[in-house]
This record gives structure tokens, sequence and C-alpha cells, in this order.
């Protein structure tokens, strides 16, 4: 399930893309799909990381890809391992809301982007959000969940504030947000809540059959349920 989309990107063969806070590398390996790309996905957690490569090491068997490569690293967005300018694209999706320090991330992000350099960035959008904390206490204070709440304009401030000029934005996922608002008014740490569970079944089997019945529900309803928002910028040149 990808939440960026790349086909908003300006992007030239043999981009050089990071994907932070890549978990199983589903970007990572979308990304990977570029023509002659070398993506970089990290994260901080080793199981992660695990899951990422053999996302990857999937779609060199299957020869799923641009002709690119891949490298996966465990390393902090607060402080990067990597040199100034190093990439053309950097995806951060669903992260920035797990990170007290934010702006420093942002500024890390804005350093390792080379000028005229593209920024993908999606954190779950207010409206839900703010209703799932409303919801169940525990899904707020859940150990490693969401330390805070964006609102569009706060999000584009911190991005300008970076060096890093917005330039489009889009809302994704709406079929996710009531399956979110049951498992909140279930208890997000239950397993046997029937209608959260028939739920998650539709999502998984719309994630694998893809029909366009679906594709055609969520494209109307992002505008107005969708979970996240996603944001595209540029480093000024």
């Amino acid at each position: 399930m990808l939440t960026v989309d790349f086909g908003r990107l300006d992007l030239t063969p043999g981009a050089r893309v990071l994907d932070l806070g890549c978990g199983s590398g589903r970007h990572t390996a979308a990304a990977y799909r570029l023509p002659g790309a070398h993506v970089i996905g990290v994260d901080l957690a080793c199981a992660d990381l695990s899951a990422a490569r053999e996302r990857l090491q999937l779609h060199d068997r299957l020869g799923a890809h641009g002709g690119g490569r891949w490298d996966l690293c465990a390393a902090d967005g607060l402080r990067l391992p990597f040199a100034d300018g190093r990439f053309d694209l950097v995806v951060c999706a669903e992260m920035l809301e797990h990170v007290r320090a934010d702006s420093r991330v942002l500024a890390e992000i804005a350093r390792v982007l080379r000028p005229g350099g593209e920024l993908a960035v999606s954190v779950p959008r207010h409206g839900p959000e703010r209703l799932c904390w409303a919801l169940s206490a525990d899904y707020a204070a859940a150990e490693g969940g969401h330390v805070r709440i964006y609102c569009k304009p706060a999000l584009l401030a911190r991005l300008r504030r970076a060096g890093l000029k917005p330039r489009a934005s889009h809302y994704a996922h709406s079929l996710h947000t009531p399956f979110w608002w049951l498992k909140c008014l279930a208890g997000p740490r239950r397993t046997d809540a029937p209608l959260v569970n028939l739920y998650h079944r539709l999502l998984v089997w719309d994630l694998m059959k893809k029909p366009r019945l679906t594709r055609v529900i969520e494209r109307l309803l992002n505008p107005l349920l969708g979970k996240s928002l996603v944001v595209y910028a540029r480093k000024a040149n």
C-alpha cells in the first residue's frame, strides 16, 4: 500500500533516493522500480529492515525493478550518515508523527537533498487522527505511537522553515479511516472484535485484488476522509 504517488515527482533516470523511516520497505521497493535508481532505505528497527530486505530481494528474484540498486541502513533521522546534497528525492512516509524533534529531522532532510531535489512526506490527516485520539486514550498513549497531530498549515510552515518549498498535496487511504475509528472504539489492543476483523479482511482483499470499484470509491472519498496527508516539496536551488 503506497501513500506517495511517484507519478507526481519530477525524476530523471538514475535518481538517488532516500526512504527515511522505510519500515518494511514498501516505498523503498516502489522507488527501486524507477529507471536506474539507487535507493537507500533507512530505519532504526532491525526487524523492519529485515522485512525490507526480504521484500527487495524478492524484487531482485522477480526482476521487478528498474535496473538500479538498493541498500539498507540502520540510522537515526536526527543524524543521517550521508553527505550534504546526496539525494535527488527523500521519501518520509508516516514517520514524522513519531518523532518529537521533527524540525531537526526536516533540517537533516534538507541537508542531504541536492538543490532542486524533492521531498515526498506524509503524515496522518488532522481530522481522522483527532477523532482516533478522542475515541481511545490507549491509541494516543501507545508506546512508539504518534506524539503529535499535524494540521496542514503547520506542516507546510515546518517545511518552509527547513528551506523546503511545498508545491502540491493530496489525501490518501480513505478506506482505512473507518477501520481505525472502529479499532479505537473496540480498543486498539483487542484482537477479537468481529467488526474490526471483518473490515481488516476487506482491506486485505482490496490490497491484493485492487478491484476497480474500490479504487474509484477511495479516490472519490480521499478529499473528505483520506487518512493521510501527502505533501510534495522542493529544495531551493
